[in-house]
């Protein structure tokens, strides 16, 4: 096993890594190095897809290039970096049919991709491993986590905005007694939302979030505001504002981070890139300003609990459930798509190894002070 020159133009000293057979690459063609040196992650990712460099551990290899030194890009990748950050501030991508784009390019990709990777309930979203020893455990954690910061009581009428495949609506209505009503811009997730939610007091609908008409006692979204747009996370706030009962509660797991602006980290920039392109199209990790700024609405913030380390964690088993289910699969998937998945799922639990992008649950409440509790852990 070779070296990589890509990880020797990064690593300065040995004792940086957390191991060296951690950090070695084979390069199975010279170009993968021309790739990072004019597009950095985002070229790289590209030179991964097409087999040109393999590792053992693409997670650490990820770690080490978000906290090496940065790469000096090519005049068009910059300007690629420049468009992606402005385009969204004047075109507002989700408006209209664009609210289903990442329903159809990613959610709708097959329910036997996400079966495989994800845990029982197929939560799609960081578990909570505070006590939890597998990934079922965490995955259950945070929805109960959640539920309990939501302080639900039997008979109270939840909106669940992003419902996915029903996880936290059939928890929250099973465990919990109370009626969800659970939205989606996925048909393929609202198919099985529905079939497992059956019998429980749970209504899926395809809907984007901006066409809610009712009133509700609590809100939960969990890892949906990422989908919004830049543009639209004040008019995402405000649609929470206008459907929350007064005294209600909103509950929001979200990932943050700062991208493609002039404070962001250039290998986060040439990453999330990546992202946009094969991953997420349109896609936005709000700022934590962005999510404290409620002019305009009656809500307040009551909690805000992160647990970054949890996200790697979760990323790293989904990462090995889908190799290890590859072979159920691999009829309908190439092998160029399973280089993708993996520099997404690898290249994710990099970056929140490194410090680059945060997960967390925020408790708004909405009109009046709510008394006083224990947060919630």
């Amino acid at each position: 096993m070779s070296r990589s020159l890509i990880l020797r133009s990064n690593i300065q000293d040995d004792h940086d890594m957390a191991s060296k057979e951690a950090m070695e690459v084979v390069l199975s063609d010279p170009n993968a190095f021309r790739h990072y040196k004019k597009r950095g992650l985002f070229g790289l990712g590209e030179a991964y897809m097409d087999g040109f460099w393999e590792s053992g551990r693409l997670d650490e290899v990820m770690h080490g290039l978000f906290t090496g030194p940065i790469q000096r890009l090519s005049a068009l990748t910059r300007g690629r970096m420049l468009v992606a950050a402005l385009l969204p501030r004047f075109i507002d991508r989700q408006a209209g049919s664009g609210a289903y784009r990442i329903g159809r390019s990613h959610y709708d990709l097959g329910n036997d991709l996400f079966k495989t990777m994800l845990d029982r309930s197929m939560t799609y979203t960081s578990g909570y491993w505070a006590e939890a020893t597998d990934l079922d455990g965490a995955q259950e954690a945070k929805l109960e986590l959640l539920c309990k910061k939501l302080d639900l009581q039997p008979g109270m009428r939840v909106l669940d905005i992003g419902c996915g495949w029903g996880n936290f609506a059939q928890h929250a209505a099973s465990r919990h007694g109370v009626h969800v009503t659970g939205i989606t811009v996925s048909v393929e997730q609202a198919e099985i939302a529905t079939e497992r939610c059956s019998g429980l007091p749970v209504d899926i609908q395809v809907m984007d979030y901006r066409n809610v008409k009712d009133t509700f006692d609590r809100i939960a979204s969990i890892e949906m505001i990422e989908a919004v747009g830049r543009r639209n996370i004040p008019k995402f706030l405000n649609v929470v504002n206008r459907s929350l009962a007064d005294g209600g509660l909103f509950g929001l797991q979200v990932i943050t981070g700062d991208m493609l602006s002039r404070t962001s980290d250039a290998r986060m920039d040439q990453f999330v890139l990546w992202l946009l392109k094969y991953i997420f199209p349109d896609g936005y990790l709000p700022r934590e300003n962005e999510l404290s700024d409620l002019d305009g609405t009656s809500l307040s913030i009551h909690d805000w609990h992160r647990f970054s380390e949890d996200y790697d964690r979760t990323l790293m088993a989904w990462a090995e459930r889908f190799n290890a289910g590859w072979s159920s699969i691999a009829g309908r998937y190439d092998e160029r798509f399973k280089r993708q998945w993996n520099y997404y799922l690898h290249g994710c639990a990099g970056a929140f190894r490194a410090g680059h992008i945060d997960v967390q649950q925020i408790i708004y409440a909405k009109g009046g002070q709510q008394a006083s509790r224990r947060p919630v852990r």
